[in-house]
């Protein structure tokens, strides 16, 4: 992998982590339109990486003021005492499901699930489940309005998004609207839960590389696309909930399903091949 290709894949990865597109089934239909080898499964987690600082950078106040909310609870002997601190473990909690499910079905989603079958019909299904939250959800609820089921429920949508081409965005954002909340609320929280998995995540598989080689890819390509997909997220956050102040998410819903068509026709023609 050149540089150049590192670094327009952490664009790509730093884009689509946050739009409700899937950050995954860009980082494997990007390389195959444009004959580039598949950065893998393990590229794609520690590029998160980046996603994840900016993620921490652009949520740092948010982060702090419940972070010491948890402890001030922990402390005081409540710990579910303001909804700051409820919110913390909320997440925490929250986390969970995707974290066994990851675990449990690891081999599946470096492997066969990267078929560019399964991202079509991924991105068309979960497009139209969020066309469907869309139409039928009452956006009137905010983040410090979430309960402990909110996030449960949220959590498990979470878990769907191990499949590539559903979006971890996409899914938690979803099944937000789907609980009534407003659609930037949505988003705020989609972010907030997705740190520990993306950190966990980038941090497993980085271990891996450094033990065993960073294979194609080379340390130098993999930080640079690491950085690109830092700066690339922190853009990419402020113009989704800025976005998603005024209008609705119908513009991700065609741009799944087109996507998803594009793809299934590319493979049918055989321009693009389901694996590798």
């Amino acid at each position: 992998m050149t540089l150049i290709e590192a670094c327009a894949l952490g664009i790509v990865q730093g884009i689509t982590e946050f739009l409700p597109i899937s950050s995954t089934a860009h980082l494997r239909v990007v390389p195959a339109l444009l004959g580039w080898e598949d950065p893998g499964a393990a590229f794609t987690a520690v590029v998160q990486l980046g996603t994840l600082l900016a993620v921490l950078v652009y949520f740092a106040g948010d982060m702090r003021t419940m972070a010491r909310a948890a402890l001030a609870g922990l402390m005081g002997g409540k710990p579910l005492a303001s909804q700051e601190a409820r919110l913390a473990w909320f997440i925490i909690i929250g986390t969970f499901p995707i974290g066994l499910c990851g675990l449990a079905f690891k081999k599946h989603i470096e492997g066969e699930w990267r078929s560019l079958y399964v991202i079509s019909a991924s991105l068309i299904l979960l497009g139209i489940v969020l066309w469907w939250a869309e139409r039928s959800a009452t956006f009137r609820r905010e983040v410090d309005q979430i309960g402990w089921l909110d996030s449960q429920l949220i959590g498990l949508a979470q878990a769907v998004a191990l499949i590539p081409g559903a979006s971890r965005s996409g899914t938690t954002m979803t099944a937000a609207m789907l609980l009534g909340l407003t659609r930037e609320s949505a988003a705020r929280f989609s972010f907030l839960l997705g740190i520990p998995a993306i950190g966990a995540a980038g941090l497993f598989e980085l271990r891996d590389l450094l033990k065993h080689g960073a294979g194609g890819a080379g340390l130098p390509a993999l930080a640079a696309a690491t950085l690109t997909s830092a700066v690339s997220g922190y853009l990419a956050i402020d113009l989704l909930l800025r976005y998603l102040r005024r209008n609705t998410t119908y513009l991700f819903v065609w741009y799944r399903i087109g996507l998803g068509l594009l793809l299934l026709l590319l493979l049918s023609a055989g321009i693009l091949k389901p694996l590798g």
